[in-house]
């Protein structure tokens, strides 16, 4: 008999994992004998151990295993799915068809989102599905509020694309929150014995407004491909219902509000904020925030009237004002402005920040002073003008599409503090300075964001002026020399994914696969809508079927894509099943998974003789 143990520290002594037993007879057949075995649980021989002191445990365990072939087996089912946001009507594409025949539509948006983030396709995807979904919502009041195809692929989006934006946002008052237990209830039936409900309605107001300020003041930190969703989702829905003015708010304000800060304050441990579900005390606080920061999000006409607490509803009166509305929507406006200028857009320039500055004159002139004066700056999601006063024409306008860095001046310049410059195509830069340090930084983050996109962007630049026939930086002398110095990185605008497509191309095999019954029905479906214009079936009726001739065209492809892929695993295993050996370090001796496999591997190779 060998056992095996892990030396452990534990007062409890050394961790028994397994033991295997050999009969004799192997070990006399020759000098050394070579295998690998199965690890067994303990046999205790006469010893009895009394299950009562041991307690019960009850466990639900998930095993998933995937077989992933080399890329080149996935191209056919890869290339229709990717090609799904060009495909017209959307649901007709293969991303769209795997949401209709998934039991959950969560299944199919796990790994469509994984795959088209790892091949830079997601935003037009979403695009396609939220611009379709919009189109059949009746009601701008349930706006993306159902559990549909579009809503899960954003969530999931988010929170592979927002973790490092959580974190950066959130976290640091998470933790204090956890830490310092500070009491918050406002309920007077749960108070505890000797606590004020004065001070913890106030305690649970200065959290409420630190939390709503960190999450209005992080627009700059929004990552790039949530900016573009939350674009493509304001565009549809101002598109769709033009005569409600908010509706371009609330369809990204029930996304990032509802189902990502909010979600994310009520369970931090699901976000990674914490590493364990905090104590009931706690709990309680984060779930009073989180409904707060949920209805101060949703822009809602009457706010108090949305809490059935009559205590919740007395709490929010303090947040009444108008500046909080005020903040949320200049919040949004920010996420959902888009650095790609959009010609089909129908919607109006978003301001984004404005202000006085001091500008010093570009030189479009050889010669003459080159002089600073005071002027009204206005940034838009289009463009960086300044007029001479607030209200005036343009003197100046500069394309978001134009500014090709935006990065702090050194002090030694012009002898002067809080300066930036806007580096424009033709190595012409607009030099700017600030009233102080914070307007310096606030300009230039919102500056990076909304040109981040840009394709020209500039990896370096020349963090000092160039003046009197040289930089002052590197000391070169021609006015064309490329920039010294690396570029700031500005903002995280994506975190890199480790993201392994053709093993998400598997999974959406597999599903497939699981689902073909399904998949022959839609095909019945889109068949029996080509010929019969009546009543639908009621087995037909949960398809979205917008155009049955596209739609069947793509079924095919997918069905025929997944008979192949299926006919290779099938070889696959059959040509394993012959290669290896019993005792092997793939299937050692004792593995039970591996019996019946080797009887199901039987029983279908004598179904095919």
């Amino acid at each position: 008999r060998v056992d095996l143990w892990n030396a452990s520290n534990l007062k409890f002594g050394d961790e028994f994992l397994g033991e295997l037993r050999l009969p004799l007879k192997f070990l006399r057949q020759s000098s050394s004998y070579e295998a690998w075995y199965f690890l067994q649980p303990r046999d205790n021989g006469n010893k009895s151990l009394k299950p009562d002191d041991l307690g019960s445990l009850r466990l639900n365990v998930v095993y998933t295993e995937d077989h992933v072939f080399s890329s080149d087996y996935y191209s056919p089912l890869r290339d229709i799915l990717l090609k799904s946001a060009d495909v017209e009507p959307v649901s007709a594409s293969a991303a769209h068809i795997l949401g209709e025949v998934c039991r959950e539509k969560q299944e199919a948006a796990i790994p469509l989102v994984r795959l088209f983030l790892h091949y830079g396709r997601i935003v037009p995807f979403i695009s396609a599905i939220a611009s379709a979904e919009v189109k059949r919502t009746q009601d701008p009041n349930t706006i993306f509020r159902g559990n549909s195809l579009t809503s899960k692929c954003i969530d999931e989006t988010m929170k592979l694309a927002g973790m490092h934006y959580l974190q950066v946002t959130l976290k640091p008052i998470i933790d204090e929150i956890c830490q310092v237990h500070k009491p918050c209830e406002i309920d007077p039936v749960k108070l505890k014995d000797g606590e004020n409900l004065e001070n913890n309605r106030e305690n649970l107001r200065q959290y409420v407004d630190r939390i709503f300020t960190v999450i209005t003041k992080s627009g700059v930190s929004c990552p790039t491909v949530m900016c573009d969703i939350f674009f493509s989702l304001r565009e549809s829905a101002a598109k769709r219902f033009q005569g409600d003015l908010d509706v371009r708010y609330t369809a990204v304000s029930s996304f990032i509000f509802l189902r990502f800060f909010a979600p994310a304050i009520l369970s931090p441990n699901l976000f990674q904020l914490t590493p364990h579900h905090p104590d009931p005390q706690t709990s309680r606080t984060l779930t009073l925030i989180s409904k707060t920061i949920q209805t101060l999000g949703s822009l809602s006409k009457s706010k108090s009237a949305n809490f059935k607490e009559s205590y919740m509803a007395t709490f929010y009166d303090y947040f009444n004002e108008q500046k909080y509305a005020d903040a949320v929507k200049n919040f949004l406006d920010l996420i959902s402005s888009s650095g790609r200028r959009d010609h089909k857009s129908i919607e109006q320039p978003i301001l984004l920040k404005e202000g006085f500055m001091i500008k010093r004159a570009q030189g479009r002139k050889r010669f003459g002073m080159k002089n600073f004066k005071k002027r009204w700056f206005r940034l838009t999601n289009h463009e960086f003008t300044y007029q001479k006063s607030k209200g005036d024409h343009p003197l100046c306008s500069i394309p978001i599409e134009n500014i090709l860095a935006v990065e702090r001046l050194e002090e030694e310049s012009f002898k002067m503090k809080n300066m930036f410059q806007v580096i424009q195509p033709e190595r012409r830069v607009l030099y700017i300075q600030a009233n102080n340090c914070v307007e310096a930084k606030d300009w230039i983050d919102i500056l990076t964001k909304v040109s981040q996109c840009n394709k020209k962007r500039l990896t370096v630049y020349h963090p000092s002026a160039y003046l009197n026939g040289h930089w002052l930086c590197c000391k070169a002398t021609a006015d064309n020399t490329p920039g010294c110095t690396p570029c700031t990185g500005g903002l995280p605008a994506n975190i890199q994914l480790d993201i392994d497509g053709d093993r998400e191309t598997e999974r959406i095999y597999s599903l497939f696969n699981l689902y073909m019954p399904k998949l022959e029905k839609m095909q019945e479906a889109c068949g029996s809508k080509s010929v019969y214009d009546g009543p639908e079936e009621e087995e037909y009726s949960t398809f979205i079927i917008d155009d049955p001739k596209e739609t069947y065209k793509t079924l095919k492809l997918i069905i025929e894509g997944v008979g192949t892929l299926e006919q290779e695993h099938a070889q696959y295993k059959r040509d394993k099943f012959k290669k290896t050996k019993y005792g092997s370090q793939e299937h050692p001796i004792g593995d039970k998974s591996f019996q019946t496999y080797i009887r199901q591997q039987s029983e279908i190779s004598a179904h095919s003789i």
